[in-house]
């Protein structure tokens, strides 16, 4: 397999290879490659913070909960949610299981959920993770009953003699099916299935049999005592099940452009069996995954930026919320989506205030930069402009690990020390103008090439 190839499929199956490894790989056929990174995540490890005092309050939990006790540990749960973030965006930037935390970031912008409650982020974030390339059905009915997705559409109001259709109809639209693939009566009814879905205060689900409707319903031509699980059972037997999950898994992983023809044979293999695993072999497998138009044409998204960063040359943020600030800037902040849509991908993760963050941002982190322009919108001039009003005032003291990046790529000439950072998204321009840059030492040269616009594809 050639080295291009290699690094293209981890660019997009993980976040980026290192030089030595890609040697290590050099010559070996495609399937030896891609079952090796299959093999590196077939182990699952959890990513978990320490909450003795949330943990602790639980397990001896009062009948009558003290006030001042329990926002104590609301105000503990959002320090942790800040850490968790961090934490999430380092083991991204370290893991050896590359493919498995790949998926765990783009399912965490498929089934999207918002919480303040570090308990029932953190569990959501492993039941990605645990399902991440698992069974499709298995992994749907385990999002539905996690606490986190149970609070954020409402499925705790949604009771026998009131039903709330929130969570019913994001199943269909966002999680499955896709607009237009299903009836009002369908949302209605299947609300009626999930009826009494909820969970307890520890977060474990349970089914409050007094709320549930286990009434006839009608969904999709079908007729039966449905439960929660029934009607996601139903819902996959539609074709436009695969082929929906299959668009999205496409335009993430190959080309912000779909392409009709490669989608089908995708929803083909995806509908045998519902295994993630199968279809994710087959895309890497492909010949066209490889293709000239499917290398270095996607924008990478904030996420994938911030990881870049962090695998090139670790850094440590002084203080852990000014890694949220710098998340905010670039338009994604992990684990506060918008909305239950997630994040729009390709050409949206990028706007006048964003690419001047990213262009600006490792001089920032690795030379002890400024920074001041503000959380999005405020800032709309040009550079050029933005430097005579001496906004540049903001500092985020980051502790530098390059030793790591002088060990990993020290020993590269300067010439392959571009192709690497860069992708091998260079064109002749680019190729040109990186003879003109000046190369006082690596370190300097890999912090220009961070700040060019070629190291926002990947």
């Amino acid at each position: 397999m050639k080295k291009s190839h290699i690094q293209h499929l981890y660019n997009r199956a993980g976040f980026g290879i290192l030089p030595n490894t890609i040697n290590g790989l050099s010559g070996l056929s495609k399937a030896r490659v891609v079952k090796a990174l299959f093999d590196s995540s077939k182990k699952i490890d959890e990513l978990k913070i320490a909450t003795p005092e949330i943990d602790a309050y639980i397990a001896g939990l009062p009948e009558k909960k003290d006030p001042r006790v329990f926002r104590k540990l609301v105000k503990d749960s959002r320090r942790k949610l800040v850490l968790y973030n961090g934490m999430w965006i380092k083991r991204m930037a370290e893991t050896k299981q590359d493919l498995r935390e790949r998926m765990v970031l783009f399912w965490s912008n498929h089934f999207v959920v918002r919480t303040r409650n570090i308990l029932f982020a953190q569990k959501f974030n492993n039941t990605l993770r645990k399902h991440a390339l698992g069974d499709f059905r298995e992994f749907v009915i385990a999002i539905s009953k996690e606490p986190a997705m149970l609070d954020y559409l409402n499925n705790q109001q949604n009771r026998k003699n009131s039903p709330n259709e929130n969570f019913a109809r994001e199943l269909m639209e966002l999680f499955t099916l896709g607009e237009g693939n299903y009836s009002e009566k369908d949302i209605k009814e299947s609300a009626r299935a999930f009826t009494g879905w909820s969970h307890n205060f520890k977060g474990d689900y349970v089914l409050r049999k007094r709320q549930h409707d286990f009434g006839e319903k009608e969904f999709m031509g079908k007729t039966g005592n449905f439960d929660g699980g029934d009607i996601i059972q139903i819902i996959l037997e539609q074709p436009q099940c695969a082929e929906f999950i299959c668009k999205k898994i496409y335009l993430h992983f190959v080309n912000d452009t779909m392409y009709e023809p490669h989608i089908k044979e995708l929803a083909k293999v995806f509908r045998k069996q519902y295994d993630i695993t199968a279809v994710m072999e087959y895309i890497f497998l492909s010949d066209w995954f490889y293709e000239k138009k499917n290398i270095g044409n996607k924008i990478k998204s904030p996420a994938d930026f911030l990881v870049g960063l962090q695998k090139t040359i670790p850094f440590t943020l002084e203080k852990p919320n000014q890694l949220i600030y710098v998340e905010r800037l670039l338009g994604q902040v992990l684990l506060e989506p918008p909305n239950v849509a997630g994040w729009a991908e390709g050409r949206n993760w990028i706007d006048a205030n964003t690419m001047m963050v990213r262009l600006k941002l490792p001089s920032v982190l690795y030379k002890d930069g400024t920074i001041a322009f503000d959380v999005k919108g405020e800032f709309e001039d040009d550079f050029e402009e933005f430097n005579k009003k001496n906004n540049l005032s903001r500092r985020l003291p980051a502790t530098k690990k390059w030793s790591v990046f002088n060990e990993n790529y020290g020993f590269l000439s300067y010439r392959d020390l571009a192709s690497y950072i860069l992708n091998g998204v260079m064109n002749e321009g680019t190729k040109t103008f990186l003879e003109t840059l000046e190369k006082t030492s690596k370190q300097e040269f890999c912090i220009q090439l961070m700040s060019l616009p070629e190291y926002q594809l990947c």
